[in-house]
């Protein structure tokens, strides 16, 4: 059965994370692999390597027997990585050929700092299936009900459209398909982004909203919309040549991962969308 990789450092976030997660699983009707990355050998002794496997597996093991009664379909079961944590967890992605990966990206407290600032980047860099973060915080009981999808004139920019709407018939959610514009002579190449964007949504029977925005600051404008709409989760996509995307530290996507306060919900480009609406 499909999993839904959940990447732990013990700290609040990924706590956050995986309660999200089980969320995700019931609804798209899947289990759940909770991973913990070892670091490298060469960082630490022997001793101090076996002492951190030993605690790592004790609280895998506690994780699993206090969430394993929330599964409603799939299983929750664990396993210690090791090697470079992106490299590590995605592999672990394509084995259990994962429909998402859900990372926590919070503050710098916790049992290790694996998924903290470029970390987070890199995991998303590198992940064969969409990639879920989530900050410290967040309020996982609330109900997912307005998902913010940003439209701009590039050749990628409405692959983000067909799992916004997926997104939204798992959980009866809005799309708010928000076009952004920096130059006036591509106003009329959005509007016909976006109204294929919103045909797309009406044969889906996904509820949607839709408005235009001009913007400087890509991160700023659609953070600024989804706070005032109350929304729940912005789709993003990496947007960049693969080459170029590896050094990944300064782009859009980055900035909104890392300074957004609600789920973030990253894609490549070019990536076939695995998560199944099954509704």
């Amino acid at each position: 059965m499909k999993s839904i990789i959940v990447g732990t450092d013990f700290s609040e976030g990924s706590y956050v994370a995986l309660e999200l997660a089980v969320d995700v699983a019931n609804r798209l009707q899947c289990g759940i692999m909770l991973v913990w990355v070892k670091r490298e050998k060469k960082l630490f002794t022997n001793d101090q390597l076996d002492m951190m496997t030993n605690l790592a597996k004790d609280k895998l093991e506690e994780l699993c027997d206090k969430y394993s009664p929330m599964m409603k379909h799939g299983e929750i079961h664990n396993e210690i990585l090791t090697g470079k944590v992106s490299t590590a967890i995605a592999e672990a992605a394509k084995r259990e050929l994962s429909p998402m990966i859900i990372i926590g990206t919070n503050g710098a407290s916790g049992f290790e700092k694996y998924f903290i600032g470029s970390q987070a980047a890199r995991i998303v860099q590198d992940s064969p299936c969409p990639v879920l973060t989530i900050r410290q915080g967040y309020d996982f009981h609330k109900r997912l009900e307005r998902i913010v999808c940003p439209i701009r004139v590039n050749a990628n920019s409405r692959q983000k459209v067909p799992p916004a709407a997926t997104m939204g018939k798992i959980f009866g959610a809005e799309v708010h398909i928000l076009g952004l514009l920096d130059l006036k002579e591509e106003e009329s190449a959005l509007r016909t982004y976006m109204t294929q964007s919103v045909d797309y949504l009406e044969r889906e029977g996904v509820p949607y909203h839709y408005e235009i925005r001009t913007y400087s600051t890509y991160s700023d404008t659609v953070l600024a919309y989804a706070d005032e709409i109350k929304a729940d989760l912005v789709i993003i996509n990496t947007e960049q040549d693969k080459v170029i995307s590896q050094l990944f530290l300064g782009t859009n996507a980055q900035q909104v991962v890392h300074k957004s306060q609600i789920p973030v919900l990253c894609i490549h480009p070019a990536d076939y969308i695995n998560v199944v609406a099954k509704v």
